[in-house]
């Protein structure tokens, strides 16, 4: 029997993350619904994350805060997917430097990384597993963004790796872009539309 979809319009979910720039993203992406931050439930714990795939960590973490809050709950695992580094930093990418490595850290090392690398051969993709676990069941929905690594960073914009990120079909940085310009591209958003799609057709094929 097929699992009814639980979100429709208006529908209020927890969003599994400590991140205020996650936070407003999805939020963004995701006009649609109630999306309540992390922060209204202190006491929920998420899960370290892995370094086994996306999909893992998000259901991981979407199922804890499931679990504690008993609502229906999201979560993001994402990353970026460099070609000549073997797919680092992959799922390592918010520690790739450091357990508690920041974003000028990661950036860094990236780039250092990359020093040697022809620019023809610095293809990489953005990836983002969303997850919905829900009383009803459990949805995963996956976006990739193709594109390149830049030689240098670019923009004050965005957060993570989006300086050095260019977009196939652009010739800027995510950092370049305003929101709504980025939302045109990137892997969450297309992570969200299926998301959407699902809540247009109840969970099944339309």
């Amino acid at each position: 029997m097929e699992q009814r979809f639980p979100l429709t319009r208006g529908s209020r979910v927890v969003l599994a993350t400590k991140n205020r720039d996650k936070l407003e993203e999805f939020r963004r992406l995701l006009p649609e619904l109630d999306i309540i931050s992390l922060d209204a439930y202190p006491w929920v714990e998420l899960p370290p994350e892995g370094d086994r795939s996306f999909r893992e960590n998000a259901l991981s973490k979407a199922r804890a805060c499931m679990r504690a809050t008993g609502m229906a709950s999201l979560a993001d695992d994402s990353g970026l997917v460099v070609d000549a580094l073997g797919g680092a930093p992959g799922v390592m990418s918010a520690r790739y430097s450091g357990q508690d490595a920041s974003d000028a850290d990661n950036l860094r090392l990236l780039l250092r990384n990359l020093s040697e690398v022809e620019p023809s051969h610095r293809s990489a993709r953005f990836v983002c597993v969303l997850a919905l676990v829900a009383p009803e069941g459990e949805w995963v929905f996956e976006g990739v963004c193709e594109g390149e690594i830049a030689l240098k960073p670019a923009g004050s914009n965005g957060f993570g790796y989006d300086p050095v990120f260019i977009p196939r079909g652009s010739s800027r940085t995510f950092a370049e872009m305003c929101p709504r310009e980025k939302d045109i591209y990137s892997h969450r958003a297309r992570a969200a539309f299926k998301l959407k799609l699902a809540m247009t057709c109840g969970g099944g094929l339309c």
